[in-house]
């Protein structure tokens, strides 16, 4: 891989771990249980892509 291409999956790979971090926090807020585990499940997408990115190392 290149410098440039390892430094684009570095930048997604800190985007992810962001809106995994959000989610969380929002989801710990929330009181509608309804979009509470609506958040909490993106929260888990947002893992997994992390995770996909992260093997393609």
């Amino acid at each position: 891989m290149t410098n440039k291409e390892l430094l684009y999956i570095e930048d997604a790979l800190g985007h992810e771990q962001y809106f995994q971090s959000q989610c969380c926090q929002t989801a710990n807020q929330l009181q509608d249980a309804e979009l509470k585990s609506f958040v909490q499940q993106l929260s888990q997408a947002h893992s997994s892509i992390f995770q996909s990115i992260y093997g393609l190392l």
